[in-house]
Order: C-alpha cells, then structure tokens, then sequence
C-alpha cells in the first residue's frame, strides 16, 4: 500500500472515529434535556442570551445538529453558531444565525473558510412525544432546510474569533 494510500485511510477512519464521537455526545446531551425536561422558554432565553453576547462580542456557540441523508440516516454534524437575533411573535419562535459548518461525515473536520457559512433560520417548538406518556422536550429546527434539524447550541463552548468567517 503506497503512503499516500494509507494517509487517506488514516483520514477516512480519523471522520469515522469523530462521527461516532459525535453521535454520542449529541444522544447524550438530548438525553440530558429530556431528563431536565427543559422548556421551550428555557431555550428561547439562553439563545436570547447568546443573541446578546454575538451582537456585543461577536460570540459565536458550538452546535451540534442532525442532517438526514438521502438513505434517510441522520448523522450528526457540528459547527459554531452566530446569533444575530431572536424573534417571537404569536406562538413562534425564530432564530435567526450564521452557520459555520466544522464536521460532516461527507467533508471529514473542515477550517473555518473552507466552506461558506451559511445563514439559517431556526424555529423553537416543544415537540409531544406520545410514545413517552405525551411528554414534550423542546426541539430548535431548521426552516429552510428540512434535513437539518435537533440543534443543540451549548452555552459553555464559546469562541469570539469567527467574524471574518461570518460573511
């Protein structure tokens, strides 16, 4: 097997091992909201927060998130967040961001720069799961790309270097 053969390899089980990675931390940190049955008004105002800390800051938050593929697998994909703003009107609440994607399965471990950031639209419900006793955890989707969705934007994973990435 010649050197570079075995690199790419390397490379390819390197994307393999973080996606595994991140699948469970993702599973883990759902598992964790659930069992602290944290609330749509909980999430709308830690984003709110978030909203605040990019506009003075330029904060950007890690996010993890889940893409479904065209087999219909969802794989879990991380990237930072911008939160340029948070807007509730009737029962609907939207986030509006910057998406600077850091890991896809397809991609392997990606700079900022390397793919444009792209600008998304969130929306914040609280879903009824009937087949856990009509229970509700709270979901953070993607409106105009349906196949990205249960995002899960961590207030403790902070970076404030990401501006020029941003456009």
């Amino acid at each position: 097997m010649s050197s570079s053969q075995l690199i790419n390899e390397y490379r390819q089980w390197l994307s393999f091992q973080r996606q595994e990675q991140l699948s469970r931390e993702h599973q883990g940190i759902v598992q964790r909201l659930e069992d602290a049955r944290a609330s749509s008004k909980q999430v709308i105002q830690a984003y709110r927060s978030m909203a605040e800390k990019a506009a003075n800051e330029g904060a950007c938050y890690r996010t993890l998130f889940l893409r479904e593929r065209d087999d219909n697998v969802a794989l879990p994909c991380e990237g930072w967040l911008f939160i340029r703003r948070v807007l509730s009107e009737d029962n609907s609440t939207r986030v509006r961001a910057t998406l600077i994607e850091t890991f896809t399965l397809e991609d392997g471990i990606l700079a900022p720069g390397d793919k444009p950031a792209q600008k998304v639209t969130l929306e914040i419900f609280d879903k009824l799961d009937i087949n856990q006793g009509m229970r509700t955890s709270v979901r953070v989707d993607s409106m105009e790309t349906p196949q990205d969705y249960h995002f899960i934007t961590l207030l403790d994973a902070v970076r404030g270097d990401l501006r020029p990435y941003l456009k």
